[in-house]
């Protein structure tokens, strides 16, 4: 999962571009990057950490320029490396930086093609290089020494002729403008908006409205799925469908989890999305446990809020906020390792024993993937002196991994996979245990029907892929990829990597 941003503007971009990953830094904690185009000069500053550690003053004042991208990004194969840190550049054509969100499923047959018919060399182990590269091929294809619009748009369109799965990408020539483009399914979010200065109009793409909000930008729409949205360096905007047949199926997932609340993404609220969820979670409890015995309801920081608040006002039980949250920890089910992960759900929560003492307590999150945070949390509660804890999720039970941009674990390791709701309880050590039905959740998030959305994508709960091009081979590679001893064995190889290099 990443977040990305692009600006085009009158006057310099850095200081814009990095309150945009700031904001945008839930969507990836493991590095940054941005790259910024001064005339036809490109300054380019990423590597591995938080926003605010990898851009010093020194770095910002090299980042000069009226138009740049920025890219934050957690690790899609469990390896964190600066290597991988975006924004990415080829040099032929023009010269094209490209930042990208998502995955693409046919990465491996891109990867040879790019290399068998392209003549291309990819250098990392990132399938945001091949996107790159193969949209540089699109382009260069075209055998032209200057470009236009209509030259992008047709390079777009063999993008999407040729890569799967989902992609948000924004990128970037120097001299030329900035481009954003969304795959034909529409994923991954991305949007665009403007701002009026006294100089004139800038424009911003970025993946969530949130941070157009923050700086000043009205949101326009969001990239429509298939669409390319171009600001050349003019500020003349230009927007084309460039797929034959898109489809609006965004990720459910972010709307349970990965945005913030005060995004929209495809003119649906999220903040309004998660409070639906916890009316359809209070109407599935009255519906199959009419007569229970709740004494308060407590969310687990932070994204179960909303939801946890509007399920506490329909069972007409009291709220309270019963963890204090470490904001400096990170996500815990993306983490590397069970033990950093085990350590980390400590570190980042503690429990005030005054609001579960002597209590039925039900506690509230937005879901449930790994279990590793949902044990030790039903396991606090009761060293707080609850005297039963019951687990509600706001989502169905997770049972499959994302493919699509999400590094979720490897499915053995979700604790739903394979397993029954009462097992999952058992497991778990919760008393009861409450998931939302999967309809319930689509109409949660659908707006009643209201929504411009198609079909949302839904894999993680039912394991219908809606490319339609996921096989059994591609989740067993994914498997073997993504399960902890295959990272362990990354993290051991890049720590002797850096062993050798510090000694030599």
């Amino acid at each position: 999962m990443c977040g990305i941003v692009g600006i085009v503007g009158k006057n310099p971009v850095n200081q814009f571009l990095y309150d945009a990953l700031l904001v945008l830094q839930h969507r990836g904690q493991d590095a940054a990057g941005i790259v910024t185009s001064d005339g036809d000069k490109l300054h380019m500053r990423k590597d591995t950490g938080l926003t605010r550690d990898v851009f010093r003053t020194r770095h910002m004042l090299q980042l000069r320029g009226n138009m740049g991208v920025g890219h934050v990004r957690y690790p899609t194969a469990g390896m964190s490396s600066s290597a991988e840190a975006q924004p990415f550049y080829v040099n032929s054509p023009y010269g094209i930086v490209l930042a990208h969100n998502g995955n693409l499923t046919n990465a491996d047959d891109l990867k040879r093609d790019v290399f068998v018919d392209d003549l291309r060399h990819i250098n990392t182990e990132s399938d945001s290089e091949i996107l790159l590269n193969v949209f540089a091929h699109e382009l260069q294809s075209q055998n032209k020494l200057r470009i236009d619009e209509g030259d992008i748009f047709r390079a777009v369109e063999g993008v999407h002729r040729r890569c799967r799965g989902g992609y948000a990408a924004v990128a970037m020539i120097p001299g030329f403008g900035v481009f954003g483009f969304r795959d034909p399914y529409g994923i991954r979010p991305i949007v665009y908006g403007k701002r009026e200065t006294e100089a004139g109009t800038e424009y911003m793409i970025a993946s969530e409205s949130v941070s157009l909000d923050t700086l000043g930008f009205e949101l326009i729409s969001d990239v429509a799925p298939g669409e390319c949205v171009l600001i050349d360096v003019h500020g003349n905007l230009h927007t084309q469908q460039c797929a034959s047949q898109p489809v609006l199926s965004p990720c459910i997932f972010e709307f349970v989890y990965f945005a913030r609340p005060d995004s929209i993404i495809d003119d649906i609220s999220v903040h309004k999305a998660r409070s639906r969820m916890g009316k359809k979670l209070a109407a599935k409890i009255k519906r199959v446990w009419a007569d229970h015995d709740i004494d308060v309801v407590i969310p687990v920081p932070d994204t179960s809020r909303t939801a946890a608040l509007q399920l506490a006002n329909q069972l007409g039980i009291p709220y309270a906020e019963g963890f204090i949250k470490n904001r400096y920890i990170g996500r815990t089910f993306i983490m590397p390792g069970q033990k950093i992960r085990k350590k980390s759900v400590r570190q980042k929560l503690n429990a005030i024993d005054l609001e579960f003492r002597k209590k039925n307590v039900l506690l509230v999150d937005d879901s449930i993937v790994r279990g590793t945070t949902s044990q030790q949390i039903i396991q606090m509660a009761r060293d707080a002196g609850a005297k039963r804890v019951y687990f509600a999720s706001a989502a169905p039970p997770v049972r499959h991994p994302n493919v699509y941009g999400i590094d979720m674990p490897a499915a053995s390791e979700l604790i739903a996979h394979g397993r029954t709701e009462r097992q999952i309880e058992r497991e778990l050590g919760a008393d009861r245990l409450i998931f939302q039905d999967l309809e319930d959740l689509i109409e949660a998030v659908q707006k009643k029907g209201k929504s411009l959305v198609d079909r949302f994508d839904t894999s993680v709960f039912d394991g219908v892929y809606i490319t339609g091009d996921v096989t059994p081979d591609y989740l067993n590679d994914l498997e073997r990829a993504r399960n902890d001893h295959a990272k362990q064995q990354n993290s051991r190889c890049d720590e002797t990597v850096l062993e050798l290099y510090n000694t030599a």
